[in-house]
């Protein structure tokens, strides 16, 4: 009986392969038993253990704290391997105390560690929290004013606002983006289009390899303003500070976000300060 591929239903079971003679055998495999994948590109992220000893002899922390911002800036790439057990939190920072004389030059990079260690914590605590709002939103709107589902434009990066498509293309084609293109895709995501929180954290699980519940989810209503004082936003002028050369930032091709910080609040949130 023919496997329903599309329904991830399937008559039998099918004892899948484990030893590849290299990755372009892996990912021909992989495309052949998922006929769902037809037209999809595999990442270039690698993976297996050999994979995480290189790219920790190659971590930088003290340059990652001068650069992390930055979005061709030095930072290790690692979140992948952390997301699926491959490499913990302590060894990671066993490993960058190894690289400096004062642990107060890393102190940056040490700090992003217990971020993530936090958010997991608090996911133990209160599992709840990763799918629910936290508290209110601070935007000056309430939480049913925002729409459920994630717009096809932006799923299909045709936003129309060039450094945004350009992010989600990263997503799309990679599975992976850097820290602060995916607060500017929050941002414009809960705030620019004021869609919910929860369905940009639902599409960025689905595409994302380092995707992890606590960490994604938290960063989201962060963005949101829902686990946070105050709404995240960025404008033009913040994306071409950290911008390289290859991410377009031309006026004429990101109008919605040519604007200062006091003109896009009042544009954004319209209600705010007022009483709900």
């Amino acid at each position: 009986m023919k496997c329903q591929y599309a329904s991830m239903r399937c008559s039998r079971v099918i004892e899948l392969e484990k030893v590849f003679n290299d990755r372009k055998q892996l990912v021909k495999y992989v495309n052949e038993i998922s006929p769902w994948l037809q037209g999809s590109n595999a990442s270039s992220i690698m993976g297996g253990i050999s994979q995480v000893e290189r790219q920790l002899q190659d971590i930088d922390p003290i340059k990652y704290c001068r650069t992390r911002n930055f979005l061709n800036g030095k930072v290790t790439k690692l979140s992948p391997y952390i997301r699926h057990g491959m490499l913990t939190l302590d060894r990671l920072r066993n490993e960058a105390l190894t690289l400096c004389k004062d642990p107060q030059q890393i102190e940056k990079f040490i700090q992003e560690l217990a971020w993530r260690d936090y958010w997991q914590r608090i996911y133990q605590q209160h599992p709840n929290y990763v799918w629910d709002d936290i508290e209110s939103y601070k935007t000056g709107f309430r939480a049913d004013e925002y729409e459920d589902g994630l717009p096809e434009d932006i799923a299909t990066a045709n936003t129309g606002v060039a450094c945004i498509d350009q992010f989600i293309k990263i997503l799309l084609q990679t599975g992976y983006m850097h820290n602060h293109t995916r607060m500017y895709v929050a941002a414009y995501v809960v705030h620019w289009r004021r869609i919910k929180w929860q369905a940009g954290a639902k599409w960025f699980l689905h595409h994302l390899i380092d995707g992890d519940p606590a960490s994604n989810n938290f960063s989201w209503q962060w963005v949101a303003s829902t686990f946070s004082n105050k709404p995240y936003i960025f404008n033009l002028d913040n994306v071409r500070k950290y911008a390289h050369a290859e991410i377009n930032t031309n006026s004429n091709d990101n109008v919605v976000l040519d604007a200062s910080y006091e003109i896009l609040t009042l544009s954004l949130f319209p209600n705010k300060g007022m009483k709900q």
